[in-house]
């Protein structure tokens, strides 16, 4: 977020800034959303409360989006409607955990997740899933050093590697979790956005799992801050409760946006090629020792590149790069406190004439930045 304000500085002052700091689409929610949005301006309804849960229309409509993507229906009154999908990691570990509970998380990993767990009393244990893991934890490692954690979150795909893991990966997770009888959390905020083909849901394979999902990146929403958790029966109440104290409910006006959202799944596909061209883009046209050794990015909109031929201070290194080329990235130590110095995170979701521009630009400023060093 610093490096959003840093950018909104430099604009300010005439600056000319390219956004690949911020995990966001560049394309506006769809047609269909926006006009449902607006006619329910004229609802009285509208302007009020949902129940904390969120409308039930809204839930089956969910329930009914598990069953045409992956297969598998949830019971629409587990499901609750979130202000933004933070908030649905906050009801998750405040439901499922207790103060001092373990819950692991893999690293480099989305660092939201252990700031709310340390603001709550909790634990978070950091699960190496580097490239010497290849990207992934190893969780039979876990599990031999006889401290297994309460929970344990993982997301898939995955940000900021953009790592997708496969159905038979998923469900062996799920097993695991279910052997270890360890809470699983899954964040799926980015199903849908996977150059592999479509991902598996965990709620497919572990019905005691917690399922994270929003509207912010497949469906172009991010402003809307509007998201959905799934919940299994033993949680579901308690949940509830937190809710109705934490937030009352989501906001209404876009909860009946939001059930247009899955009629637009043409429009919203189209963007995943854009997604992929831009990845390609930087793939091809980045230096060798920019990309290093990059993370797969296979899906979400992220590549996670090894500048550590460059660099052992990545925050120094992207604050250089905005101030001598305009170009925002975000510093790796953001999402690995320990090996996160050599890394730097490119959102590739922005226009491909923006992302063709930064390649550019970064191509330009390398040699000056050699002579410098």
């Amino acid at each position: 977020m610093s490096m959003m304000q840093r950018t909104q500085t430099m604009e300010a002052a005439g600056h000319d800034v390219l956004h690949l700091e911020v995990g966001q689409p560049s394309t506006p929610a769809p047609v269909a959303v926006c006009d449902a949005l607006t006619r329910s301006l004229s609802t009285l309804s509208s302007h009020g409360y949902s129940v904390a849960f969120g409308q039930k229309i809204l839930r089956q409509r969910i329930a009914a989006h598990y069953q045409d993507w992956y297969g598998a229906r949830p019971d629409w009154e587990n499901i609750a409607i979130t202000p933004g999908s933070s908030m649905g990691f906050v009801i998750a570990f405040l439901s499922a955990f207790d103060r001092g509970d373990k819950i692991a998380i893999t690293t480099p990993g989305y660092p939201a997740y252990r700031n709310i767990m340390i603001s709550l009393g909790l634990e978070p244990v950091l699960l190496p899933a580097r490239a010497e893991q290849n990207w992934i934890a190893d969780l039979d490692a876990l599990a031999e050093t006889g401290d297994l954690p309460d929970g344990l979150l993982l997301a898939s795909p995955a940000n900021p590697t953009g790592v997708v893991m496969s159905d038979a990966e998923i469900k062996a997770v799920c097993a695991w979790c279910d052997k270890h009888q360890v809470r699983l959390i899954m964040d799926e905020i980015y199903h849908g956005l996977s150059f592999k083909g479509p991902s598996t849901s965990a709620f497919v394979h572990n019905k005691n799992a917690i399922i994270i999902n929003s509207f912010s990146k497949y469906f172009c929403m991010t402003g809307w801050r509007l998201g959905w958790m799934i919940l299994p029966d033993d949680l579901r109440e308690t949940a509830e409760r937190l809710a109705q104290n934490l937030y009352i409910s989501a906001t209404t006006l876009n909860q009946h946006g939001a059930q247009a959202a899955f009629d637009c799944y043409d429009e919203l596909n189209g963007h995943i090629e854009r997604y992929q061209e831009n990845r390609d883009i930087l793939l091809r046209q980045l230096p060798p020792e920019f990309l290093g050794n990059a993370a797969p990015s296979d899906g979400a909109f992220y590549l996670y590149a090894d500048i550590s031929a460059l660099t052992s201070d990545s925050i120094v290194f992207a604050n250089r790069l905005l101030e001598d080329t305009g170009v925002a990235c975000t510093a790796g130590v953001d999402f690995d406190p320990d090996e996160g110095q050599k890394f730097l995170r490119l959102s590739y979701a922005g226009s491909t004439d923006d992302i063709r521009n930064a390649c550019q630009r970064i191509n330009d400023w390398l040699p000056r930045l050699a002579k410098t060093a």
